[in-house]
């Protein structure tokens, strides 16, 4: 079964619930309208539905592989990349001045969840560019800027991210890469990074590795920190002293090498300082939230297509008459209500999380491109809010989504050759790499919502209200059942958040103890928002007899989500206020 991009339903949530043509008014994004983005996500489709998708599955049975310090990737790849490129694709939300196109972020967004949906493991090397771009626009200087950027967005270089060592894991503060200043403004780096996806391959020209090192005599910890720009080939064409020893042999995502580069080992490779020393950190997290966000996507990515993938067999593999009588023969499993209701399962999840992380998209767009300071910082508050919850949730759900893909194939989806496998193994690394859902989740924690005292979480949760207040305004069962739905959840949450921000301080164990809850419950909330937000324009356009297929379906998934997730939030709740004591009681021996 090959792919086929949900471009209807991606629409659907950029006009109505993200506001494209709102977007559309922002300075700089004037000709990114609605009909804009029907033509961009409709070529895109195009072309990740025939040239991308097709090397997924065999990406997965012939990865790219490492033979004396080189790394060849899966046959097509090397095409496809080049092809990308020329399409513009990872210039897309970019700006002009370098190259790309300057397109909003909530189009980038659809467009990236097409390409993971196509090939997760293809799509890892322009998310990784489109970070490095992220950070070097934000701290490089105007000549790193015109020296690197250009040719990162026409694919003639790529980007990736060098954090992890093989002694910190995610603890930056033990980062051990040095790195010595030299007399022509440069430094010379030593040090070992691993995990580097797309460190080192066969598709573009030349890599840009940004590097996470310390400067000699800076302080320990985190605060002495730096980030350097190293290529793998320099300007006079000259290898850099920065070299693959290996890749890893992986669970899944195996077409995308994932890299352990050395640095330093003849002579020492070149660097050039982004920003000022020991800001490293600071300016990596740009590209890390870049990445979050970006992995956020990957699992809805991959939950669609999982989705589709059991829809289809589903509708082919007859097996047992219907229950109810309907049939005097064996059916389709479709036919059956379990079947039925693993399928719902996984197509409220992935819209719901669709719609939160394109609503995020949107609030990026207006943080960085609004003409009022008081409306940017707003936005940029509420998208910062939503980035864990994008990360963290849609990663999660996309595990349990392509298990359900896998469970809805029987005993076929055990087996490789159906592919159904495949998704369940890619979508695995997404709850880990760029932090787990435990880092976001004490990002949530931490940083979001007792930093000050919930008060974001609480005005979100206020906006949350009103949509239940409109659905019960409206007045027809749907709307009725997921406002009573939304608003038990709403106050599940309420309650979660005065216990995260009222314990934080004084009784940290306990309200840790909880924070993937916390996560999860906050996640599924936000997302459920959303689906009742759709319910209202989906009963509104039903009634004015626009797509009656597609509304009505929308309106029977917003109250499969109301019905079937949104209801976990109260167990959630009880699990974080009520669940801590026994979550550390057992002493560390007994374990």
């Amino acid at each position: 079964m090959s792919y086929r991009a949900p471009v209807r339903d991606m629409l659907f949530v950029m006009k109505e619930l993200a506001g494209i043509d709102a977007v559309a008014q922002l300075p700089g994004h004037e000709e990114a309208g609605y009909d804009t983005a029907v033509a961009v996500l409709e070529e895109c489709a195009k072309f990740n539905e025939g040239v991308v998708a097709p090397l997924n599955a065999e990406g997965d049975k012939n990865p790219s592989w490492f033979k004396d310090g080189k790394v060849t990737t899966t046959t097509g790849f090397k095409e496809a990349f080049k092809q990308f490129a020329e399409g513009g694709w990872q210039g897309l939300q970019h700006p002009e001045e370098f190259g790309g196109q300057g397109l909003p972020t909530l189009s980038h967004a659809a467009c990236s969840e097409m390409v993971n949906s196509a090939n997760m493991s293809f799509a890892l090397c322009p998310l990784l560019t489109d970070g490095a771009v992220e950070a070097v626009l934000t701290a490089g200087s105007q000549e790193q800027r015109e020296t690197y950027i250009p040719k990162m967005l026409d694919g003639s270089w790529t980007g990736s991210m060098n954090l992890t060592e093989p002694q910190a894991g995610s603890d930056l503060s033990m980062v051990r890469t040095r790195a010595e200043p030299q007399p022509d403004g440069s430094y010379k780096l030593f040090g070992t990074k691993i995990f580097i996806t797309y460190g080192e391959h066969d598709m573009a020209d030349n890599i840009v590795h940004l590097v996470l090192a310390r400067v000699s005599g800076a302080p320990e910890g985190v605060k002495g920190i730096s980030l350097f720009i190293c290529p793998k080939v320099m300007a006079d064409g000259t290898r850099n002293d920065v070299h693959c020893v290996s890749i890893e042999h992986k669970m899944g995502i195996k077409a995308s090498p994932t890299a352990v580069l050395q640095y330093g080992d003849h002579g020492g490779a070149v660097g050039y300082l982004i920003g000022q020393e020991n800001r490293g950190l600071e300016y990596m997290f740009v590209m890390m939230n870049a990445a979050r966000y970006g992995v956020g996507i990957q699992g809805i990515a991959v939950a669609e297509r999982a989705y589709q993938k059991a829809v289809a067999f589903a509708r082919d593999r007859v097996q047992s008459r219907p229950v109810d009588g309907s049939l005097n023969k064996a059916a389709p499993i479709i036919h059956h209500p379990d079947v039925r209701r693993m399928l719902m399962t996984m197509r409220a999840w992935t819209e719901g999380c669709r719609a939160m992380a394109y609503v995020g998209a949107a609030a990026f767009d207006a943080a960085h491109a609004h003409a009022d300071a008081e409306v940017r910082a707003q936005n940029q508050t509420f998208y910062e809010f939503l980035v864990p919850l994008i990360k963290g949730l849609s990663t999660e759900m996309s595990l349990e989504v392509a298990s359900l893909g896998v469970q809805v194939h029987g005993g076929m989806g055990f087996i490789e050759e159906t592919g159904a496998a495949q998704y369940l193994r890619d979508a695995k690394i997404l709850t880990i790499y760029e932090g787990t859902t435990a880092i976001q989740a004490n990002d949530l924690i931490g940083r979001k919502t007792a930093r000050d005292g919930g008060r974001t979480a609480r005005a979100i949760a206020a906006q949350i209200e009103a949509t239940e207040a409109a659905l019960r305004a409206r007045g027809s069962d749907a709307a009725r059942a997921v406002a009573a739905r939304l608003e038990a959840a709403r106050k599940a949450w309420l309650d979660a958040i005065d216990f995260v921000a009222g314990q934080t301080k004084g009784s940290p164990n306990a309200v840790f103890a909880g924070s993937v809850p916390y996560l999860m419950l906050s996640g599924i909330v936000v997302a459920g928002w959303q689906m009742g937000r759709a319910l209202l324009v989906a009963e509104e356009r039903l009634a004015a007899g626009e797509e009656a297929d597609f509304m009505q379906a929308k309106i029977v998934t917003a109250r499969f989500y109301a019905d079937h997730i949104l209801v976990r939030a109260g167990a959630l709740r009880d699990s974080i206020v009520d669940g801590a004591a026994s979550v550390t009681a057992l002493a560390l021996e007994a374990f």
